[in-house]
């Protein structure tokens, strides 16, 4: 149980840590990185706000599990995004391709230890 706890925190940590950065989603670079991904400048934005909301669901303990949830599937559905993007505009597997996968298996072990800790709570 403790140990669980400790890979939920750590994993979900990381996550809402990388998340933090969608504060700047106004920044050149954040600007560049739509245009590069030949995405337009409004989805930038409404990654941005999603990925900060679901920093909020993630990393608040008393947010109804339910909304955790579908943080969860939020942030799975941006990751494996990014990988599709980034490799459909050609850019080079490594970085980008594996720093999104790292990240979706960080989510993965968040995901799976938080139904751990919520299987102990419930009994």
């Amino acid at each position: 149980m403790k140990s669980t706890k400790m890979i939920y925190w750590v994993t979900t940590s990381i996550i809402c840590l990388f998340s933090l950065s969608a504060i700047q989603m106004n920044s050149q670079m954040a600007i560049e990185g739509t245009t590069h991904l030949q995405l337009p400048r409004y989805l930038g934005l409404e990654v941005s706000i999603g990925q900060l909301i679901g920093l909020v669901l993630l990393i608040v303990p008393i947010i109804p599990s339910r909304f955790k949830e579908w943080a969860y599937v939020g942030y799975g559905i941006m990751y494996i995004t990014a990988l599709v993007a980034h490799i459909a505009v050609g850019d080079p597997f490594v970085p980008y391709g594996i720093m999104a996968l790292v990240f979706f298996g960080l989510l993965l072990a968040s995901y799976i230890s938080f139904h751990k800790l919520q299987a102990v709570k419930n009994l």
